[in-house]
């Protein structure tokens, strides 16, 4: 979280005041109004928000049709919800390398690609951009669909384009951790009709039916699904947060490039899809070894900086996806994934090491995150310290 005030404390009392804070309402519709201003700024046909970027990119997958006999390929470095989404549609993940990016390897998930391959997740990690160029154009060879994972890249862009809004569906998180937050919460966006709608019966399929106009002008026929709604005042949050996002991303910009102008060139950062892209909330100090980038932070600790070394960040490294290493997809064994006749066969070899490049850049990168109101010695304190912890 980053910035939140008296408009955010103001918009909940707002919504509550209404008395009508149910999200479909004859009130406020602060839901409906933020889907509308984020397509207004992201130019997305369709948005849905719900509760959580779990939620969307569950959505998403049903939407797509992906299910039991699918692959689904995702990087080997995410939030382990990004591999759960796959098992809770029905289908299995395959674990692919990262780049030297530290995003999903196209040539690695190009050696994954089988007849039962449904969907690649690109995943633009803590803000990193994918190669969205090399992920389409695999996509498209091999008939892919493309689920743009963005839940760490709350407005960021490739070349122009706002993450997120690349692929066939995107999702992002809203929750605590977040550029823009509401504690929780999540979005769905894409420019394909019949998704949107399918996703739209999904992930609210107790109500979508039976509460207002939803279904007007919906032709894709309701089925079962599940219940990510999220009331009015998660939307009223949401809609003074996105007023704030441009210059949150121009100010976490213009903060990273700086710090990364001020480094001693003896330091190396972390090569990027785009530049200029992403969503600059870190930047990564790439070294030759391990033992190097652990010297390193902790000199930058005693210093009175904190990095981090992402191969300690638990849950985002496949190797601690225990439900998915272990091979427990659900609780009940008729809904399990890894036992569903339909995929047996598939490529679910999962072993702790079968990603060496991944864990090998993990372990020599060092993260510095970005603080978008840092003031002239601020970050000029952070250099100092990065640059007096050289050897």
């Amino acid at each position: 979280m980053y910035r939140i005030g008296q408009e955010e404390i103001d918009a909940v009392a707002r919504a509550i005041r209404s008395k009508d804070f149910f999200k479909i309402n004859g009130s406020g519709r602060e839901v409906f109004r933020f889907e509308e201003e984020w397509k207004a700024l992201t130019g997305s046909a369709h948005a849905l928000l719900m509760s959580s970027g779990f939620g969307a990119l569950v959505s998403a997958l049903v939407a797509l049709g992906v299910g039991p006999g699918d692959e689904v390929l995702v990087p080997a470095y995410t939030y382990i919800a990004t591999a759960l989404a796959v098992t809770a549609a029905g289908a299995v993940p395959v674990i692919v390398e990262t780049d030297e990016t530290l995003t999903i390897s196209v040539e690695d998930a190009k050696r994954h690609i089988s007849q039962h391959t449904k969907a690649i997740i690109p995943v633009h990690i803590q803000g990193f951009p994918c190669d969205m160029d090399a992920v389409t154009a695999l996509a498209k060879t091999y008939g892919l669909a493309v689920v743009e994972d963005a839940c760490q890249a709350d407005g960021g862009v490739y070349k122009g384009r706002y993450l997120g809004t690349i692929g066939d569906v995107g999702a992002y998180s809203f929750n605590y951790y977040k550029v823009i937050t509401s504690g929780e919460g999540g979005l769905l966006v894409t420019d394909d009709r019949a998704l949107f709608e399918r996703a739209l019966i999904f992930h609210d399929a107790s109500a979508v039916a039976f509460f207002g106009d939803q279904l007007d002008n919906v032709t894709q026929p309701v089925f079962g699904g599940t219940e990510f709604r999220i009331s009015d005042i998660t939307g009223a949050i949401l809609r003074e947060q996105l007023k704030k996002l441009l210059a949150l991303i121009g100010d976490l910009r213009k903060n990273h490039d700086a710090l990364r102008d001020m480094l001693d060139g003896r330091l190396t950062v972390l090569p990027s899809h785009d530049p200029q892209g992403g969503c600059p909330t870190t930047l990564a100090l790439s070294f030759g070894t391990a033992e190097a980038c652990r010297a390193f932070t902790a000199r930058c600790a005693e210093k009175g900086l904190a990095l981090t070394v992402p191969i300690d960040t638990g849950k985002h490294v496949y190797a601690n996806w225990t439900q998915i290493m272990e091979k427990r997809g659900a609780l009940h064994p008729a809904m399990d994934p890894f036992r569903m006749p339909a995929n047996a066969g598939l490529q679910t070899d999962y072993r702790p090491d079968m990603c060496p490049r991944t864990l090998d850049t993990l372990s020599r990168t060092a993260y510095a995150a970005i603080d978008p109101d840092w003031d002239e010695q601020a970050l000029a304190t952070a250099a100092r310290i990065l640059n007096g912890s050289l050897e």
